[in-house]
């Protein structure tokens, strides 16, 4: 019996997981994934035409995946939104079994061919972290909340990987400053906001800011949406 098309992609993926380490998400690592699993040739490269980039895809969102299933398990009822987005982050994060696959990840997506893969994986991750706490913003507040999160997601990913302490403790504290500095800037952009004497100057910016909306969740190629399709 032919395997569909995510049942093949899945078992190239557990298969491929063997050979990052050493091989990283290559050419290479992806034709040995096709022969431990015998799988025709000409169906592996139907299901991932973009080879390792496809199942390097496949392995973040299958974190992702591991992440929401905590965020909907885990009670968090009595935690404040910012410690909310800071467990989020750190389900994230705990969802990966080996650093070295996401150091293999990150030397993939630094490539030119593939940065914007990479970065529209950030953004997706962060994207269903707001969904899945309840944003329902539609307007300019949508996107600057999941680029501000992507930043904060990315410098702690960077910290994450180079860290040894004890239960990586020295990662959930530099988390919670990069949390607590976006709040600062927060805080001032609302005081900023209601100064009578910068009002004037802030009519315009505001104006252009309040037609921008969410991207329509009916579309599939804007950011921030996931394609269950693909």
């Amino acid at each position: 019996m032919t395997p569909t098309y995510e049942d093949a992609k899945q078992q190239l993926l557990d298969a491929m997981l063997n050979h990052v380490p050493f091989d990283g998400w290559s050419e290479t690592s992806f034709r040995a994934a096709i022969a431990d699993c015998d799988l025709d040739d000409g169906l592996a490269r139907a299901v991932c035409p973009r080879g390792a980039v496809d199942l390097a895809l496949a392995y973040h969102a299958r974190g992702d995946a591991a992440m929401l299933e905590r965020i909907k398990t885990e009670d968090m009822s009595d935690l404040k939104f910012r410690d909310k987005i800071a467990a989020a982050v750190r389900f994230r994060l705990e969802a990966v079994e080996d650093k070295e696959l996401v150091r293999r990840g990150m030397t993939l997506f630094s490539l030119p061919s593939h940065a914007g893969a990479g970065a529209k994986a950030v953004w997706q991750t962060c994207d269903l972290i707001w969904d899945a706490l309840g944003d329902t913003s539609d307007d300019v507040n949508w996107y600057t909340k999941r680029a501000t999160l992507s930043g904060v997601y990315s410098s702690t990913l960077l910290f994450w990987l180079g860290d040894d302490s004890p239960d990586h403790q020295r990662t959930w504290e530099f988390l919670a400053r990069r949390i607590a500095d976006v709040m600062q800037f927060e805080k001032l952009k609302a005081q900023v906001n209601e100064n009578p004497l910068l009002k004037p100057f802030l009519a315009v910016p505001n104006w252009l800011a309040s037609q921008v909306k969410a991207p329509d969740k009916m579309r599939a190629d804007l950011p921030g949406m996931l394609n269950p399709k693909k």
